[in-house]
């Protein structure tokens, strides 16, 4: 799937959730990706029985999840997601995005169950082909 398919306000979302971290380069082979959607978009899994998602601490004691992809190179690469449950002005933004994200989705005709279960499997780095289909909500 390439960008191409991408609804670009559904793309601009889900980069607002993880801005911070981008641009991210690969040390091995010096790959660089711009943003989180080119990130799950040019490296795969790192195993087809294992999420690649791992949840810890960062330094201030806030849970943050982890996400393990490799690199076209072979390189593990590891990004990380604030968890939805920080408290933090981040944490609110981020947890105001995903709202935004959803209601623009079932605004797009998409069920709000399968809307919820499909951003989060972006967010986890699983590919969405009914995300990768919506089309912006008509004009009344």
């Amino acid at each position: 799937m390439t960008g191409a398919h991408w609804d670009p306000k559904l793309v601009a979302g889900l980069k607002a959730l993880a801005e911070a971290s981008f641009p991210k380069r690969c040390a091995n082979c010096g790959t660089v990706y711009e943003d989180v959607h080119d990130y799950v978009s040019r490296t795969v899994p790192i195993s087809e029985v294992r999420s690649g998602l791992k949840q810890s601490r960062d330094d201030d004691g806030q849970t943050i999840v982890e996400l393990f992809r490799n690199c076209a190179c072979g390189s593990t690469l590891m990004d990380f997601f604030g968890d939805r449950r920080d408290l933090s002005e981040a944490g609110a933004r981020r947890r105001q995005r995903f709202a935004e994200l959803l209601t623009y989705l079932v605004g797009s005709g998409l069920d709000g169950v399968v809307a919820r279960a499909e951003l989060l499997k972006v967010m986890r780095g699983e590919a969405s082909e009914i995300l990768a289909g919506v089309k912006p909500p008509k004009k009344a």
